[in-house]
């Protein structure tokens, strides 16, 4: 609970906001509401024949739902992913994935039999060669077109129902960039209006599990386009720093010497192009963020709202956190009192 991790999907199809994959975005994938792809190893949907998984409805909670969305049948998020699929691949034992040819998190192996812990490491106790293999796989992500996702470009009432699929490729790594910005974005009621009070991944019971997930996917990917599986994602120990500590040249970027909002020239991501960032341009188009550049990263460490965040958190604000017993409590959002989920987040 006390490490930052340095760059923040998911366990199945089912729980990620935004995750498609590209053998389901036909139009007859679509229209038929079924996301069965054959697994490569058997060719059979689902890894069926090899006992993976099989093609099954999908099973949505019968909860009622709360007073903080007050629309029905307006967002694609709505009990994802039921707007565009109801069947979709149900894995098996350690079996996981949209076509069930992954494994469980923890579990390797061809038959995913095979328990292996892996650890992840402080940035600052990285070897050179370490760091540097680090910003290489970062970099290979960023200009591999992944080959099993795309992103949406449309809504699913803009793609007629499913019958004028509009979908795009995206590299590895702003796949996940792409992803987080989905999940958070604000609902697109139609016309002009949107719905600004809504976010299925922050200040709310979901904050720590979404994020998990989204890492641990972000991992996954990384160990299968690198073929290294003991891949981690490094994290920065923020207790009682005063500064960013990885805000320099040799880690994460310094600062441009003439626009502080910049990164160094020097920095290992100063060529860096960010996307998903006019969040503005997307509500008044009633559009979804496309994936495509829109500038170079921008980062000025210490000029935020110290109204907000004086410093960054101490040792003792880290233990008092710990010490809280309830995960959740009362209104379960940003003004929830003694949450361990909302005094973390």
């Amino acid at each position: 609970m006390i490490l930052a991790v340095l760059y923040c999907l998911l366990w199945s199809f089912q729980t990620s906001a935004g995750h498609f994959p590209r053998a389901c975005v036909s139009s007859k994938n679509l229209m038929e509401k079924e996301c069965c792809p054959p697994w490569s190893g058997d060719g059979s949907p689902c890894g069926q024949l090899s006992g993976r998984g099989f093609c099954q409805n999908i099973l949505l909670s019968n909860a009622p739902l709360g007073p903080q969305f007050p629309f029905t049948g307006v967002d694609d998020r709505e009990s994802w992913p039921s707007i565009f699929y109801n069947r979709t691949c149900q894995c098996s034992g350690n079996f996981m994935g949209f076509d069930c040819g992954n494994c469980k998190f923890g579990f390797w192996g061809p038959n995913c039999t095979d328990r292996r812990l892996l650890v992840r490491r402080n940035i600052f106790d990285l070897s050179a060669p370490e760091k540097d293999k680090f910003f290489a796989y970062l970099t290979l992500a960023k200009h591999t077109i992944s080959s099993d996702y795309v992103i949406p470009i449309g809504t699913y009432g803009q793609m007629k129902n499913g019958s004028t699929p509009m979908f795009s490729d995206i590299n590895i790594y702003d796949l996940f960039v792409w992803i987080h910005y989905y999940v958070s974005m604000d609902a697109l009621l139609g016309g002009s209006e949107i719905w600004r009070d809504i976010d299925f991944a922050h200040e709310a019971p979901a904050f720590l599990p979404w994020h998990r997930l989204f890492l641990l996917r972000w991992e996954q990917e990384i160990q299968k386009l690198t073929g290294d599986e003991n891949f981690t994602i490094p994290y920065w120990d923020w207790r009682d720093a005063e500064k960013c500590d990885v805000c320099t040249d040799e880690y994460m970027g310094g600062q441009h010497p003439t626009n502080p909002n910049l990164l160094s020239p020097a920095s290992f991501f100063s060529s860096w192009q960010i996307i998903c960032s006019r969040l503005e341009e997307y509500n008044s188009h009633q559009s979804l963020c496309n994936g495509t550049p829109e500038g170079p990263l921008r980062r000025n460490p210490g000029n935020h709202d110290k109204s907000r965040t004086p410093r960054l958190p101490s040792s003792a604000d880290v233990e008092f956190c710990l010490s809280l017993t309830q995960y959740e409590s009362g209104s379960m959002d940003k003004a929830a009192n003694f949450s361990f989920r909302n005094t973390l987040e």
